[in-house]
């Protein structure tokens, strides 16, 4: 099974996120910040990461940002799931590497067949 990374700092949305990933049978990992979701990152090894943009210290974007330019972590699958629902924010996402872009509220559904489509 693969490792899944949330990095959420919101504990209500984190919650909701690890109930619709718990019966994939994949290891999950929290992390509440861009600092110590970019630290479980580089120690974890994870296959993906489900990221909110909207984080204190380094935001999503940064952190995705960081992810892909390190030859460590650049392979991992980013799936990006925030409110921040604009266009702009969106091309901004995926410019910075992310492979999936997702907004809250969360869709399940949604989420379940990304994850599916991307391990």
């Amino acid at each position: 099974m693969a490792k899944i990374l949330i990095v959420e700092d919101n504990p209500i949305d984190m919650t909701a996120t690890e109930n619709i990933l718990a019966d994939t049978g994949h290891t999950l990992i929290k992390a509440i910040d861009g600092e110590q979701g970019l630290a479980k990152a580089g120690t974890e090894n994870p296959d993906l990461i489900v990221l909110d943009i909207i984080l204190p210290g380094l935001n999503g974007f940064q952190v995705c940002r960081s992810l892909k330019s390190d030859p460590k972590t650049e392979s991992i699958k980013v799936i990006m799931l925030t409110t921040k629902d604009q266009d702009s924010d969106k091309f901004w996402g995926m410019k910075q590497g992310a492979d999936e872009y997702i907004t809250k509220p969360l869709d399940g559904e949604k989420l379940l067949q990304l994850v599916k489509k991307l391990l």
